[in-house]
């Protein structure tokens, strides 16, 4: 499993608690939007971004939170974060 692979995979599971779209859950890739695509609120989003946090020990700034808003956008602040530290 490629490391990209394993990031949406432990993506998924970071979002599943919060998504409102189960078929859009099922198929998610990498252009999936969080609101759009799994109606996930601006405030479960807020959550979501605190668990990517907590799961990747890392700390999200403003900017990278507002980039958050698709799985690839997501795995790009994931992997920027981690390479700063």
């Amino acid at each position: 499993m490629s490391d990209k692979a394993q990031m949406i995979s432990e993506l998924k599971e970071i979002v599943k608690p919060y998504i409102q779209d189960e078929e859009a859950f099922e198929n998610l890739h990498e252009d999936t939007n969080f609101i759009t695509d799994l109606k996930i609120n601006s405030a479960n989003l807020i959550d979501v971004i605190l668990d990517v946090e907590d799961k990747y020990d890392i700390e999200l700034d403003n900017d990278s939170m507002d980039k958050m808003l698709s799985v690839k956008a997501a795995l790009e602040v994931i992997k920027t974060k981690i390479s700063e530290k």
